[in-house]
């Protein structure tokens, strides 16, 4: 069995995995189990006995401590799941070696075109070993990269004894795409005071703060009839959904809006004539902001539906996560550390927010603080996703400094 966290990389993402929203198992897709015993083979190999695969797809293990005082124990996490939005099924991983720079076109569908022009994060990779998909499939990167950095650096710090490092827990979740991804995790059993996902984009970057998120559903019932009898009857649910549609903000919508603004955003829509079912994602830094864009929301539900007087809606708004910062403020030293430990990795550290949340945003407010590290990869969630083999080695080497200095600073 090969070791580097590049073959480990390798192995992983040729394992469908993809959860699916539709399902009510735990996890979605027993499919991600196989990824899940992979990975407890090969801890189990690396020396750490009590890796295993619980019953909802979870993957727990432990790094013994190499130190003789308390020092808190911390956790590593990264997620099985692959995203929804592209095929995950028959990945063939391709490796650029040495890139020199211009387009990287995918040789299984030669009209998907990684342009220089489009990815900035490339021009830092000249010289790199570039990995990608061919261009038919997600890659897997997010976050199949974080997984092969943690085992990695799990199997340094087991293979290196004299490095001094408290206990350190490994968490490896189902469902993250999906925003399941800790419903069925056993904080108890898992033991943790602190954590990091490791699920994030460029190498250096830290996260401590993310989206706060809601989702909103809207059914609306119509008033159905024969379409020859219909004249001064018939309201139309679909027509309803359309409008409503048709009425949402231009200007805080995804594609319109970066830095920290929020959107409202139309994830699906379903229905026939009698009723139709609206689904939405609302997302603010701030939770005040998340209550103007569902007021918003619903204010233009509210108006559509004058013109509809036989009809009605409910508006059904559901928590999702919220912004990680504000526990992570009350705990400086989980970020500080690992700046440090990204300037100890030899890069220079870059502290952000995320336009979106991991499964850190919710395990903050279950109790574990949890900020976010680097896996490497670009383009999430799309054909022309892609990671270096050079930044996945500099998150390995920045998750052994880390584990160093817990020990050092306790």
């Amino acid at each position: 069995m090969t070791d580097t966290v590049t073959d480990r990389f390798l192995r992983y993402v040729v394992v469908d995995t993809q959860s699916d929203s539709s399902s009510s198992t735990h996890p979605s897709t027993a499919k991600q189990k196989n990824l899940g015993r992979i990975l407890v083979e090969e801890l189990l190999a690396i020396g750490l006995a009590d890796a295993h695969l619980d019953e909802y797809g979870y993957v727990y293990a432990t790094i013994p401590s190499t130190v003789d005082k308390p020092v808190p124990v911390i956790c590593f996490c990264s997620h099985m799941d692959t995203a929804t939005d592209f095929t995950g099924t028959n990945v063939k991983p391709q490796m650029v070696q040495n890139y020199k720079g211009g387009d990287i076109r995918l040789v299984g569908d030669p009209q998907r075109v990684i342009r220089f022009d489009e990815h900035p994060a490339l021009r830092d990779q000249i010289g790199n070993d570039i990995i990608t998909s061919d261009g038919t499939t997600l890659l897997g990167a997010d976050d199949k990269a974080g997984l092969a950095e943690i085992v990695a650096a799990a199997q340094y710090l087991v293979d290196n004894p004299d490095i001094r490092h408290g206990t350190i827990k490994l968490l490896f979740t189902p469902d993250e795409e999906i925003g399941r991804g800790v419903d069925k995790v056993d904080l108890k059993k898992l033991g943790a005071q602190f954590a990091y996902t490791v699920d994030g984009e460029t190498a250096g970057h830290i996260e401590d703060e993310t989206f706060s998120a809601d989702g909103v559903e809207v059914l609306i019932q119509g008033v159905a009839i024969h379409p020859g009898f219909a004249l001064g009857r018939m309201e139309n649910a679909i027509k309803i959904a359309g409008a409503i549609i048709d009425r949402l903000p231009r200007d805080i919508t995804p594609e319109t809006t970066g830095g920290r603004v929020g959107f409202i955003h139309p994830t699906g829509v379903s229905g026939s004539m009698e009723k139709a079912s609206l689904g939405f994602i609302i997302r603010d830094f701030e939770e005040a902001g998340l209550a103007v864009k569902e007021t918003i929301l619903e204010e233009i539900v509210k108006d559509v539906m004058t013109s509809y007087p036989g009809s009605s809606y409910t508006f059904t708004v559901k928590h999702q996560y919220r912004n990680m910062k504000t526990i992570l403020d009350e705990h400086p030293q989980v970020v500080d550390y690992a700046v440090e430990a990204i300037r100890r990795a030899g890069m220079t550290p870059v502290r952000g927010s995320i336009r979106g949340g991991t499964d850190g945003s919710r395990l903050s407010f279950m109790g574990l603080p949890c900020a976010n590290l680097f896996a490497g990869g670009h383009a999430f969630h799309s054909p022309l996703e892609w990671v270096s083999r050079q930044d996945m080695e500099k998150a390995v080497k920045t998750l052994v400094e880390l584990a160093k200095i817990w020990a050092e600073r306790t």
